[in-house]
């Protein structure tokens, strides 16, 4: 268990802060910290991170050779959309953004509304997501599948491509290359404990190992007999060569980078007792370790366990593998002689000055000012029935998310109309907020909606009927995209899609209100259907029909929010 803390929900806030001071080479910045040196002008900004209880991973590999800055989460929680979005403006110095992470769905979002407000403010963004585990998902859906020790050889392949002088563009094609050439499994003998609480997330039962365990706790998708450490390393290696690729002449002919990673319990001698079994099964196998690994990579806080990683390699994944790197949790190697000036000056949260724009505008910004205040009436008036559904087959939290991030975001939209904010700035800061305000999927999604509809409006115009249905429909388009969920699934998406149907086949450029209303009625039939359907997206699809005979609570609350803006604009 974590024996040192002060307050255990600053937790993170305090290992980040301490991890600064004891690295000369990092600064701390608002949401995580970056190099301390200033990047390269025109070199792109490769950016990773995730939720602390991980390191060395993400924080302990900002440094030459590999990140540029890195976004620091709660503990197993994805770091908001404006953590990261701090940190890469902080990152960024004109080559554009690289934000690489482990495929988790909070990450994903998080991420992926910080990517869309980069660009909308003008940044060129990738977004290059680990997927290596091999038990999370099949080999034909592994890009669904969940970033565990793979996110090293993968970041580090990309960061090495950048410090080789490779553009925004080359050093997405050497993500892609890395991940599909990269494959994990991972096994627990004992759960990790969070920091201020008495007993581990999951127990194993004694004499067994979990199979398949994930690095935010998750437990593991079997349990086999604990066997020896022989036993052991041939349940890893055999796991990963499941997928081992055909050898080709000038691609992969048996070259490995191969990492052996603790996750925190399991230490150096144990590791190396198992280390010795791998390398001798891959040897029968004629495969040939390039530069293998073995220590603690990707941990999961106290967890008791280990993965083990192999990259499938050609000359270029080769070269990049072994290419020097110089952080503070992973050296390799010489680094180049370069000069490395220190920054001068950082972006700080807050410092973006309030957009010029028009009276129409501003008139455009108090009323959907209104519309936002009106959300956060409505969502506490359902706080406590959407917790009620959530905690059927969920965690119980979606109606005080709701509140949570409907209440920022309509505290933002205030401060923003009271600095004469256009309708644009008073939607994007409005989202940025309720992301910030919610955190978790829906938190993300409904701040990545806000953005979206700000994005489709302008801070020199009026907003009239036409830009509201614009932008109700790029706000839904956003939620699809990000959330990768679709009808059937048992998500917001369920009375999504309706609505937007409905709304584009009803509006006729001049009854918004009416459009949206029976829009709105579509959404809420449709959210009802879904207590018939068993979940095949979020936490509750793991709970197989436990949510059966209940209503998804995304798809209510998306349907009950546009029931009641049709109704006030009507």
């Amino acid at each position: 268990m974590t024996y040192l803390y002060d307050q255990p929900s600053d937790f993170a806030a305090d290992a980040v802060a301490g991890f600064a001071a004891a690295h000369p080479t990092i600064t701390q910045v608002h949401g995580g910290v970056v190099r301390a040196s200033a990047t390269p002008p025109g070199q792109p900004a490769l950016v990773i991170g995730g939720g602390a209880g991980h390191y060395p991973a993400f924080s302990g590999w900002v440094g030459p050779g590999m990140a540029h800055g890195s976004p620091c989460g709660n503990v197993f929680a994805s770091p908001s959309a404006s953590q990261v979005y701090s940190v890469a403006r902080n990152a960024e110095n004109g080559g554009g953004v690289v934000l690489g992470f482990g495929n988790f769905a909070g990450d994903v979002l998080h991420f992926g509304l910080a990517a869309e407000k980069l660009r909308a403010d003008g940044f060129d963004v990738r977004v290059v997501p680990v997927s290596d585990d091999v038990a999370s998902s099949d080999q034909e859906n592994r890009h669904d599948r969940r970033g565990i020790g793979g996110v090293l050889p993968v970041l580090k392949a990309v960061g090495a491509a950048i410090e080789d002088g490779a553009d925004l563009d080359e050093a997405e094609r050497v993500a892609a290359k890395a991940n599909e050439a990269t494959r994990s499994l991972g096994v627990a003998f004992d759960g990790c404990t969070l920091p201020g609480v008495d007993e581990p997330l999951f127990r194993v039962p004694e004499g067994t190992l979990a199979v398949g365990m994930g690095i935010h706790g998750e437990p593991g998708v079997r349990d086999e007999p604990m066997g020896t450490a022989a036993d052991v390393a041939a349940l890893l290696v055999d796991g990963v060569l499941r997928e081992e690729p055909a050898r080709t002449t000038g691609g992969y002919d048996g070259r490995a980078a191969v990492i052996l990673n603790g996750l925190g319990t399991v230490k150096y001698e144990e590791q190396f007792v198992v280390y010795n079994h791998v390398a001798r099964l891959l040897a029968e196998r004629d495969i040939v370790p390039v530069r293998p690994e073995v220590g603690e990579f990707v941990s999961s806080l106290d967890m008791a366990g280990l993965s083990l990683t192999l990259v499938f390699l050609d000359d270029e994944l080769e070269r990049l593998w072994t290419a020097p790197i110089d952080t503070p949790a992973f050296h390799r190697g010489i680094m180049p002689d370069i000069d490395r000036p220190l920054r001068d000056n950082f972006w700080e949260l807050g410092d973006e000055p309030v957009p010029d724009s028009e009276e129409a505008s501003r008139q455009s910004a108090r009323r959907i000012a209104d519309v936002i205040a009106l959300f956060e009436r409505v969502c506490a008036r359902e706080e406590e029935e959407l917790g009620r559904i959530d905690s059927v087959a969920g965690d119980g939290d979606h109606g005080q998310g709701m509140l949570l991030g409907s209440s920022g975001a309509a505290d933002a939209a205030r401060k923003a109309v009271s600095q004469d904010a256009g309708a644009r700035t008073v939607l994007a800061r409005s989202g940025e907020a309720w992301a910030e305000s919610a955190g978790g999927t829906s938190g993300a999604l409904w701040g990545a909606a806000l953005v979206a509809a700000g994005n489709a409006v302008s801070d020199q115009e009026g907003v009239d009927q036409e830009a509201v249905i614009g932008a109700l429909d790029a706000a839904v388009e956003t939620i699809g995209r990000l959330g990768g969920a679709k009808e059937g699934d048992k998500t917001m998406m369920d009375s999504a899609l309706p609505f937007r149907r409905t709304l584009a086949a009803s509006f006729t450029g001049q009854n918004a209100g009416e459009a949206i209303a029976s829009a709105a009625a579509a959404a809420r039939e449709a959210a009802d259907a879904t207590a018939s359907i068993t979940a095949n997206k979020g936490r509750a699809r793991v709970l197989g029909d436990k949510s059966l005979g209940t209503v998804d609570p995304g798809a209510l609350s998306f349907a009950t929010l546009m029931t009641e803006l049709g109704e006030h604009l009507a």
